[in-house]
């Protein structure tokens, strides 16, 4: 049997990289996403694997446990620049309807909340207290819908500017507590 030459390998090495670097999954992350969106109807297999593309590490992850830090590190990441968001538009709209203002003031609030139950979280999810986790990782979606329902309590169809924001914070949320459920079922 011929061995492939040196420069076969090389070029199979180049292209196996360039395939990952545009962003392709691994088997890991799409089962993962795949188990994720069977058994909770707001999570999308699109989106969960779309949000795993956005960080390098996921690609490489060997296991579900990184592939939940990672999950959760990614949430951190849109809420700190879902907050980010909100400062702006804060800022920069000084003739905000007095609704909207006070409904994005209200999200800054639940959201600069968040920031520091995100630090619980993940020492919570490396020592494997899972349950503590969860907890945590719960109070995140209901910062994004309780902005998102800020919105919706007056009659004049106040239009959110974070809506999409909103829902991916949900999502991306939903994503790591699924994660943190898979794990919980493995150590019962």
């Amino acid at each position: 049997m011929k061995l492939p030459s040196s420069s076969l390998l090389f070029t199979l090495t180049i292209l196996f990289c360039s395939l990952n670097s545009l962003g392709f999954t691994n088997l890991l992350t799409q089962q993962t996403c795949k188990n994720c969106s069977k058994t909770d109807p707001n999570i999308s297999y699109k989106f969960c694997v779309e949000s795993f593309k956005s960080n390098r590490r996921s690609q490489h992850a060997k296991s579900l446990q990184e592939l939940g830090l990672i999950s959760i590190q990614i949430t951190r990441h849109n809420v700190t620049d879902t907050k980010a968001r909100i400062n702006d538009l804060l800022e920069k709209n000084k003739s905000l309807d007095p609704f909207i203002k006070e409904c994005l003031d209200d999200c800054l609030e639940v959201y600069s909340d968040t920031i520091p139950t995100f630090r619980e979280a993940i020492r919570d999810y490396r020592a494997k207290r899972y349950a503590n986790c969860n907890v945590k990782l719960s109070s995140v979606i209901d910062a994004s819908t309780t902005c998102e329902d800020g919105f919706k309590q007056k009659n004049n169809d106040a239009v959110s500017p974070l809506t999409k924001r909103n829902k991916d914070t949900f999502q991306l949320s939903a994503i790591s507590l699924s994660i943190v459920n898979m794990l919980v079922d493995r150590d019962i």
